[in-house]
């Protein structure tokens, strides 16, 4: 092609599209070379006659040609000018342009890309989070509540006036001060026992899950799981190609013996003893014993997540089964996220004696550590009292807004819905009694601008009992006093 022009072929330079010549040019030349418009062994004009083509300096010219030679587009050589470089078109067809599939084609119809646990994972049901001023999304703080200015400040001067020891890769465990933060504070408010050498900082809980079930099972391995229960954890245990067997809960949380009966050789149990997701219950004294019983017994561990227990609002908060544990067979898990706010993404375990080396080795090669400047801002807030006093101060909040739920909730749907007696947490769970479809119901909500969840999609099988999990931390009395009556209508008379 000794009289090839590039402006037929696409390639052109405007100056008034606001995307450099140099890029123009690039972009379109390698377009014309991936689209088969250009095919191998092609000559192109010299880099003189395409700047007097394409209006443009010469330059830039050899700056497109140099670079596509450089990714292998063109080959050159000195007085010889400049060609397309040789490859096999019948490749180019089949990997670079797009090749429609048949619907029995096993490389892109009914077999799925993904690995069989990532179709696991992928298919978990979790609803997607609601919008922030909507009612009734579970598990969302009241974010307009948290202290914004303190925590702009000091996140401000960590990153002004950085420590400049922890601008590296930092200690894989977390900032050594957060690591003592947390200690000093599960140790006072929740009977943890440890030291700050078992806290391993991770960014948010659900990657506390996923780090304690990698190392703790194999492929494989039978793992206890609440039913109903948290879809996040059952995604972890998926993850790491667990078997899950589902254990009841009741009134006393999970039923260890029914645990005991159905799979005594397990190697995990996956627990929220605290206030049982999404239930409410407490784990009762007598099953955590006989839960620590089991496990030093089978040899077995045991996730402790304790989720959002600091909102307790009769008595006070239950300690931990952590702290009873001294077999070291319990790794307990911490969030921020419910007491602060989501977007923080910071967690942590606390790793089960002797094992807390092998977790932070395993943080740095997995990528869940947290940026070293929010840790240590984070450790100022804890210890300059301000994060003691936000949870004080959202304990009565959450305590008001949860009485207002079931007031209004007994005003308007006493005839379709019974809410779940419940002292602690940030949701209540809501039965149906009379045989709605929660799933139909949260999505004529959804349309309404409610986020509800169905109670139905906590469970594994499909003898889910209906109803809603209403979460009430993150709306407003005056909200709820919208919300409720909204809602009532979507359901409709009995």
């Amino acid at each position: 092609m000794r009289n090839l022009n590039l402006l037929p072929m696409g390639i052109s330079a405007d100056r008034q599209v606001g995307v450099p010549l140099y890029q123009q040019i690039y972009n379109g030349l390698r377009k014309a070379i991936l689209d088969g418009r250009l095919d191998p062994g092609t000559r192109l004009p010299s880099t003189r006659a395409s700047a007097l083509e394409l209006g443009v300096a010469r330059n830039t010219v050899i700056a497109v040609f140099e670079q596509l030679a450089a990714e292998g587009f063109l080959r050159s050589r000195v007085g010889d000018g400049t060609w397309v470089a040789d490859f096999e078109p019948e490749l180019l067809s089949r990997t670079v342009r797009k090749v429609p599939k048949s619907r029995g084609d096993a490389a892109g119809g009914t077999q799925s890309p993904l690995s069989a646990r990532g179709k696991a994972i992928v298919d978990v049901g979790r609803g997607a989070p609601g919008p922030l001023d909507g009612a009734f999304q579970p598990g969302l703080p009241d974010i307009k509540a948290f202290p914004h200015r303190v925590w702009a400040r000091i996140l401000a001067r960590h990153a002004r006036s950085p420590e400049y020891a922890r601008l590296g890769f930092g200690d894989a465990a977390g900032d050594p001060r957060l690591r003592a933060s947390i200690a000093a504070y599960v140790t006072a408010t929740r009977g943890v026992r440890c030291s700050p050498e078992r806290v391993v900082v991770v960014a948010g809980a659900q990657a506390a899950l996923d780090l304690c079930v990698r190392l703790l099972i194999d492929r494989g391995d039978p793992a206890w799981i609440e039913e109903p229960g948290y879809a996040g954890a059952r995604a972890a245990l998926l993850g790491a190609g667990a078997r899950i067997e589902p254990i009841p809960v009741d009134t006393e949380g999970l039923d260890v013996a029914e645990g005991e009966a159905r799979c005594p050789n397990a190697r995990l149990a996956y627990i929220t003893p605290s206030c049982q997701f999404p239930l409410g219950a407490t784990l009762s004294f007598a099953r955590r014993l006989r839960l620590l019983d089991w496990a030093e017994r089978a040899g077995a561990f045991v996730i402790e997540d304790d989720y959002d227990s600091e909102y307790r609002y009769r008595g006070r908060p239950i300690a931990a089964v952590q702290g009873i544990d001294a077999n070291g067979r319990v790794a307990y898990v911490g969030t921020f996220s419910k007491t602060m706010f989501p977007a923080l993404r910071v967690g942590y375990v606390i790793a089960p004696e002797g094992l807390a080396a092998a977790f932070a080795h395993a943080v740095r090669n997995t990528g869940q550590s947290v940026p070293q400047p929010v840790q240590g801002a984070l450790a100022d807030f804890i210890d300059g009292g301000h994060y003691g006093r936000h949870v004080r101060h959202m304990r009565a909040l959450y305590a008001r807004r949860q009485a207002r739920l079931f007031s209004l909730v007994r005003e308007h749907l006493s005839d379709v819905m019974e809410l779940v007696p419940c002292d602690a947490g940030m949701q209540v769970a809501g039965w149906f009694v009379n045989g709605l479809d929660d799933r139909a119901v949260a999505a004529a909500g959804a349309r309404a601008g409610l986020a509800l969840a169905p109670l139905s999609g906590y469970w594994m099988g499909s003898d889910g009992r209906a109803g809603l999990h209403l979460g009430y931390a993150g709306v407003s009395e005056d909200a709820l006093g919208q919300a409720v009556p909204k809602l009532a209508r979507i359901i409709g008379p009995s």
